[in-house]
């Protein structure tokens, strides 16, 4: 199979095809600074990676000059360093950066080194971010299309990227398309007998985390790629939280949302949770978990705690997978002919 620079080189005709990226990549940074967002740099090697519970890190040293070594990672996000910044004062910013995950293998929609889109809003929620989204979906739209478009074509299929995108809660996907209610959704008993009656694989070691992700998986994701619009899943059960903040007025949910496009995820959203005693809380049972799972485990960032302490304020981000919008509106299969160098092309792997 030829590499991507020998495929360029025997058909200049793909050209177009790969050059997407860099049109996107300056539509970003043009959606963003017009709306007065600073546009930041944040180390790729740290010290403390995520302590996210089904992600594997990429690991190396640092060596000083006097032989001092200190084991170093690649981040899976710039999240923590963002966070801090929000701390010091910033408002609104931005950044565009390569992040890494380890052990995900291979498919159209992943690739161990890819492009993240983060952005973080002060004085904002989860809301605004869905509006920030929706803009600059469309805003990309028109840059490749032309002014005026709104509809996305797609490997034959066409969406609709107008606002207001659909909007539908983890509780009434679930209600939807498995046929329970949040009750049945939130109780670790029921919902293990839910996927025993639809025979998944059920052992007396299975835990709610594994069977709402069967579920999600195979019940409720596949129906995505039928809208004929974005949409947004949001409030997800507090136990999938992440650094997301609960719900003032259902704290048994988080303000986190999703939106595909195409059935693609695309971005991972959250009103920011900014209690230092309860993020603190919740990296260390990450640790728990990844240690009862027989994953490697880590010192978490103590420094982001120090920094909630002194004070978050209210804010929301964002993280977005830039290689599959590229993908989207090249309307190529894979994520792979997005990129000059995808992995295949620099490891002898397949």
């Amino acid at each position: 199979m030829l590499k991507t620079w020998q495929k360029l080189k025997a058909d200049p005709t793909f050209w177009e095809q790969y050059l997407v990226r860099e049109k996107i990549v300056d539509g970003i940074r043009d959606f963003f600074k017009s709306a007065e967002f600073h546009e930041v740099e944040t180390p790729s090697l740290v010290q403390s990676p995520s302590t996210e519970t089904y992600l594997e890190f990429f690991d190396t040293q640092l060596v000083m000059a006097d032989g001092q070594k200190k084991t170093g990672y690649l981040i899976t996000s710039p999240e923590y360093a963002m966070k801090k910044l929000l701390v010091a004062g910033m408002k609104k910013m931005f950044q565009l950066c390569k992040s890494f995950r380890n052990q995900e293998g291979l498919s159209s929609r992943h690739n161990p080194e890819f492009l993240i889109l983060e952005w973080y809003r002060a004085d904002a929620d989860y809301a605004d971010v869905m509006q920030d989204c929706e803009k600059l979906l469309l805003h990309l739209l028109q840059l490749i299309k032309g002014p005026g478009e709104t509809k996305l074509t797609f490997q034959g299929k066409i969406y609709d990227i107008a606002a207001p995108w659909k909007r539908l809660s983890v509780a009434e996907a679930f209600a939807e398309y498995v046929g329970i209610d949040a009750e049945t959704l939130l109780d670790e008993k029921k919902l293990i007998e839910v996927a025993r009656a639809k025979e998944y694989q059920v052992t007396p070691k299975t835990t709610w985390e594994e069977v709402y992700n069967q579920l999600f998986l195979n019940e409720i994701e596949p129906h995505f790629i039928d809208f004929e619009q974005p949409v947004i899943l949001y409030d997800y059960p507090a136990s999938q939280a992440a650094l997301s903040r609960k719900k003032p007025s259902d704290p048994r949910f988080a303000e986190r949302f999703e939106f595909y496009i195409a059935g693609l995820e695309i971005g991972n959203a959250f009103s920011e949770l900014n209690d230092a005693a309860e993020q603190e809380y919740r990296l260390r049972a990450d640790m728990i978990l990844r240690r009862e799972m027989g994953r490697k485990t880590y010192q978490i960032d103590e420094d982001f705690i120090e920094a909630l302490k002194v004070g978050m304020p209210e804010a929301a981000g964002i993280a977005v997978g830039v290689d599959r919008l590229i993908m989207l509106l090249a309307d190529v299969p894979s994520i792979h002919d997005t990129m000059f160098f995808p992995v295949t092309d620099v490891f002898d792997v397949a």
